[in-house]
């Protein structure tokens, strides 16, 4: 059951559904956290892990989206993470500079709270700082008394008519983007026999984990970041096993979180390379969980997205990454596919950058 899936495509905007109700309007409230970074936060170069980056956004997310929802009497609930837009690693964050994360709640649909967060990087002997990371996030409110009961949101003030009509289109249009996401779900990443060099399954990598605990809200699923810090964990090993060299993540596509994990199930993270530009590697990362403490459910794919890795050379500038050797015509398939992305947004970030000419 797709239950995270579901309460996105539920609702319109819920401040146009209760206008009416004035007082029940509440203004959101940023939210903001600071942080150093450690040794066991970055590679063996000193550059923070993407996915420490990334772990670090949903914490700010899920604490402002939790708080939001329960700003209101009612019943009590936590907000699960359901969907993470593409978010690009603008600036290298390396060791001993602070990480500060603030998020605000920029749209409300009858079940659904949009979160937009920043990373800013300060170096602390300098004072100079610099933004990292731009992130939009998607949670749904689910019930402490029952987890798969989805509640509603409280809606926010819009300072304009435009801004909830933006907001609308946003979820509109990630609702669709899910759609195109569920094709792949039964889609199993298989292990291959002494693979040639520079091929899929030659740098394809998985990771099992028993979830614990410590991975989990006091309510027994995983906390969103855990699974993105893995997702990024594996995708990174994919991307340093094909060129060789330190690699660091450029870029996350859609994350998509498909259903929730619970405690005490065994996830297996499994990545593998769709596609390479001259200087940049896809990596598609799928999360599959097997929850062997309950027989009456069986293994379901629980979350999936596109990692993109650039090499980087001693000095830290970009190198050359070999290309991909696509073999099977599901490969190619998705070596074409990952060109049409790749091309997609070097268009789109060319056209961007025109206007400033």
């Amino acid at each position: 059951m797709e239950l995270l899936a579901r309460a996105l495509h539920l609702g319109g905007s819920c401040a146009s559904k209760r206008a009416g109700h004035g007082p029940d309007r509440l203004p959101s409230r940023p939210c903001s956290t600071i942080r150093i970074m450690r040794p066991d936060d970055a590679n063996v170069a000193g550059n923070v892990h993407g996915g420490t980056v990334l772990k670090m956004i949903e914490e700010a997310g899920a604490i402002i989206s939790t708080r939001h929802c329960n700003s209101q009497n009612g019943e009590r609930c936590v907000a699960a993470l359901a969907r993470v837009e593409r978010t690009d690693f603008l600036s290298p964050m390396c060791i001993g500079e602070v990480a500060h994360v603030s998020g605000e709640i920029t749209y409300t649909s009858k079940h659904s709270v949009e979160v937009q967060v920043n990373v800013m990087s300060e170096n602390i002997l300098t004072g100079i700082k610099k933004l990292t990371n731009k992130a939009t996030l998607w949670y749904v409110p689910l019930s402490l008394k029952n987890v798969d009961k989805v509640l509603e949101v409280p809606p926010v003030v819009y300072s304009r008519q435009e801004q909830e009509e933006e907001g609308r289109k946003r979820y509109e249009a990630q609702k669709l983007e899910r759609m195109e996401t569920k094709w792949r779900n039964g889609d199993i990443i298989q292990p291959v026999m002494n693979p040639e060099p520079n091929t899929v399954s030659y740098s394809q990598s998985s990771l099992i984990h028993l979830v614990g605990p410590s991975d989990c809200t006091l309510h027994g699923f995983v906390h969103g970041g855990v699974t993105m810090k893995l997702m990024d964990e594996v995708a990174g090993i994919v991307a340093a096993r094909h060129c060789k060299t330190n690699i660091v993540t450029a870029s996350v596509d859609a994350i998509n979180f498909h259903d929730k994990i619970r405690k005490g199930c065994v996830i297996t993270i499994s990545g593998r390379m769709t596609f390479t530009s001259n200087k940049s590697m896809e990596i598609e990362v799928l999360v599959d969980a097997d929850p062997v403490v309950d027989n009456s459910q069986k293994r379901y794919r629980a979350a999936s997205a596109f990692f993109t890795y650039v090499s980087l050379s001693q000095e830290g500038k970009p190198l050359p990454v070999p290309q991909l050797v696509p073999e099977t015509e599901d490969e190619k398939k998705r070596f074409e596919e990952g060109k049409g992305r790749y091309l997609q947004m070097k268009a789109k970030r060319q056209g961007q950058a025109e206007p400033q000419a």
